[in-house]
């Protein structure tokens, strides 16, 4: 009851961090100041063609404002600090669960470390049926044991529609021949970094256990214990403003997949993933999550949020993380050409990549709207510091969620949570390359592999 209150409390204050925060932005973009729409011509002191443009650029700001929307609404309409998951039923008994790892066999350490780790949470939960399976290119020599399965892919594999990548990896497990699971138990996909906490467990035994979805999501953190990367770290917190957000209002009040999921901590019933597949063909191999999740949704499938977190690694270095947008830009964009998949499932997806498109275009906003101010509606004036607002708070909401203050202290928690306002224009920046490059370039560069293992040396926070 106490932690309930406490609950109550803390969502209070990050409701009261955000309209702060949108009232800043509002104000800021002149639409409550003196109007000087009549007295203030801006083609007498920019120029006729200057400032026609400058207007298109501005108004094309207004492109991802559903997505605005959404991550507003999954931040007020739940609480951004749920109680953390408790048991329904035992965890002895139930569907038997299947956490599947997909890998080219790359990083083999990191695997054989994270499946000895995350077996560990699960028997600490005195999880009973589950098995680890770790489906590779090349094969690691997993330890073997009754927790344990390896599925080495032949390289002469090939899918019936010539899936390429992960979901050919992922089509070879649903092969009749290889897949061991029947129909009434579940996959959860892990990706090689992904670390299991105890609540996201709970929170997988209870939302298989109400039997309300055949496919479900929940959060994923990215600057827990070893800290690599600092500059993507923080640029992957508006990830976790994400989850809180668009993930969790559409899948928890939609339930559906409007602006597609995440590739990892995908909870699926094996009936209803061998009735999709991931056999896509090439279209659907470079962003196979969102292929699969909107054909589902085709399909008629139900999706539902998760509680508890999962844990993750943010991008090494800036190349990795500029290349990892521009795969996540050509995949989608290949997912909204499909013909596989009807015009009434790609709306999200549809604003996700028109707000791509124009990135490059209204990035010099930044820079453009404090140098050349121009008389604006007061209404484009409020969508756009709402916009801008929204997409701050998901920084510091995203911070505030992934660092403990009881692990790093008062002062660095706080200055942490500052970071993303002072870094925000590196990381849109970031964004921005990973965009342009994926836009410009004439063929879509495969599925490029970020690194994933540390060195002993490196700092923790």
């Amino acid at each position: 009851m106490k932690f309930v209150h406490q609950s109550g409390v803390l969502h209070l204050l990050v409701l009261c961090i955000l309209f702060t925060i949108l009232a800043i932005f509002i104000v800021m973009t002149g639409t409550f100041g003196p109007g000087i729409w009549q007295d203030f011509d801006p083609y007498k002191k920019y120029g006729k063609w200057p400032t026609i443009l400058m207007y298109i650029m501005r108004l094309l700001t207004l492109v991802p404002l559903p997505l605005s929307i959404c991550n507003f609404l999954g931040i007020v309409m739940f609480n951004t600090f749920p109680e953390k998951p408790k048991v329904k039923s035992s965890t002895l008994f139930g569907p038997f669960l299947c956490f599947r790892v997909v890998t080219r066999g790359t990083f083999p350490e990191l695997v054989r470390k994270n499946v000895s780790r995350n077996i560990a949470i699960c028997s600490e939960l005195g999880l009973d049926n589950y098995i680890f399976e770790v489906v590779t290119d090349t094969a690691i020599n997993l330890t073997k044991s009754s927790r344990t399965r390896e599925v080495v892919v032949p390289a002469q594999y090939q899918s019936a529609n010539g899936c390429l990548y992960k979901a050919r990896a992922l089509q070879y497990c649903l092969e009749d021949s290889v897949n061991v699971l029947s129909d009434n138990d579940w996959i959860i996909h892990l990706d090689e970094e992904t670390l299991l906490t105890e609540s996201c467990v709970i929170g997988i035994i209870n939302f298989i256990k109400e039997g309300l979805y055949s496919f479900g999501q929940g959060v994923i953190t990215y600057a827990n214990e070893e800290i690599v990367n600092w500059i993507t770290t923080i640029a992957d917190l508006v990830r976790v403003g994400v989850d809180y957000g668009i993930i969790r209002y559409t899948l928890k009040y939609l339930h559906k997949p409007l602006f597609s999921w995440k590739g990892s901590y995908v909870v699926a019933n094996v009936a209803a993933e061998k009735k999709i597949t991931f056999d896509f063909g090439s279209e659907g191999s470079i962003a196979e999550d969102c292929f699969f999740a909107l054909s589902a949704w085709r399909e008629g499938y139900k999706f539902g949020f998760i509680e508890g977190e999962m844990w993750e690694k943010s991008t090494f270095s800036l190349m990795d993380f500029i290349r990892q947008r521009k795969r996540w830009v050509q995949g989608i964009i290949m997912v909204l050409l499909s013909r596989q998949i009807p015009a009434r499932n790609k709306f999200g997806i549809s604003v996700m990549v028109l707000s791509w498109l124009v990135m490059p275009i209204t990035v010099p906003n930044l820079v453009l709207v404090p140098l050349y101010p121009l008389p604006m509606p007061n209404i484009i004036n409020f969508l756009c510091g709402f916009m801008g607002g929204v997409m701050l708070f998901l920084f510091v909401f995203g911070a505030v969620k992934s660092f403990n203050y009881r692990r790093t202290g008062l002062l660095k928690f706080l200055f942490l949570c500052i970071c993303p306002i002072l870094l925000m224009p590196v990381c849109i920046v970031m964004e921005t390359c990973g965009v342009t490059w994926a836009l410009i370039s004439r063929k879509q560069g495969g599925f490029h592999i970020v690194k994933k293992e540390t060195t002993p040396s490196r700092i923790e926070v």
